[in-house]
């Protein structure tokens, strides 16, 4: 683990020693109630992020998948889920009014519009190609672009049912992920696969593979389910023996403002976490649960601009 921790301090030295001495520097803000990031965008080439002209949704993937092996930018990212983490102040500050929003078994209203977020925070460098599309207006830039490549998250704490844990974790991952805004939709995507260690040791290290993709139109003419729809599924197998130790689904739907780019969007879903997930004082018999597995309702409503 130094080790690692000691390479990726001196990526980004190595980075800058190869880059032409005209290189590029960007900085781009994401303001979202789930996830909001400051990314710093490093051209590695001395050039500008290339600009793609696509007129399909599978011409992007191409592309990116093509020049999957061809890192062209360096991005230092720090990031924070502001509800995920709002909801373990709520859970140790207000415990009353926590109890108050369980209304059934496996649904509290806190848990269920804050769950699927395993950290409150990080910090990421991913090393891979960038490309920016058409988009309507310039205030849009960072909400244009197509990331394929390797990245890498460090932590330092884990949530487990609302609750805050002291954890040391590092994934890694190969990603392909992208924002493309025009006149008449907005569409986000994210595929990944990798793997997570955690210093905790009663926090089961894994693999995992994730889908999302979310799709909204504001000239709707077709199917009701197709269009302003959006998916995410995220699985989890431990290392150890390869066991699904969690799984995530989330559907929703998205209903646009008139007269505006805004639309109001509802997630529906739920997550469920195997007892093999935690372990020791983590595990739900330490908890006094005698259930082996739990299940969470996921309710996600969402203003998206």
């Amino acid at each position: 683990m130094k080790l690692l921790l000691a390479a990726l301090l001196l990526l980004p030295a190595f980075a800058a020693g190869q880059e032409a001495p005209e290189k590029k520097t960007t900085i781009e803000v994401e303001l979202d109630p789930y996830y909001s990031a400051v990314g710093v965008y490093n051209s590695l080439t001395g050039k500008p992020i290339p600009h793609l002209k696509v007129a399909s949704e599978v011409e992007i993937y191409r592309e990116l998948i093509a020049n999957f092996y061809r890192p062209r930018t360096l991005i230092i990212e720090a990031s924070l889920n502001p509800l995920p983490y709002a909801g373990t102040l709520i859970k140790r500050h207000q415990p009353g009014f926590y109890e108050d929003m369980q209304w059934a078994s496996n649904f509290n209203a806190v848990q269920a519009a804050t769950a699927g977020f395993e950290e409150p925070w990080a910090l990421s460098l991913f090393l891979g190609n960038v490309v920016s599309f058409d988009t309507i207006k310039k205030s849009f830039q960072g909400k244009r672009n197509g990331y394929s490549g390797l990245l890498i998250d460090l932590g330092t704490h884990h949530i487990k049912d609302n609750v805050l844990i002291r954890d040391n974790w590092l994934q890694m991952e190969g990603k392909l992920k992208g924002e493309q805004i025009l006149a008449d939709r907005s569409l986000r995507w994210s595929f990944r696969g990798g793997a997570k260690f955690h210093g905790d040791g009663h926090i089961a290290d894994s693999f995992f593979v994730g889908f999302r993709r979310s799709r909204t139109d504001f000239k709707e003419k077709g199917s009701f389910w197709l269009l302003n729809s959006g998916f995410e599924y995220t699985s989890d197998f431990s290392q150890k023996k390869f066991e699904p130790i969690r799984h995530l689904l989330v559907v929703d739907k998205k209903f646009p403002l008139k007269r505006s780019r805004a639309a109001f969007t509802l997630g529906l879903g739920f997550v469920w976490t195997a007892d093999k997930k935690y372990s020791g004082p983590l595990s739900s018999s330490a908890a006094g649960t005698r259930t082996p597995n739990s299940f969470q309702f996921i309710l996600r409503p969402n203003l998206e601009f």
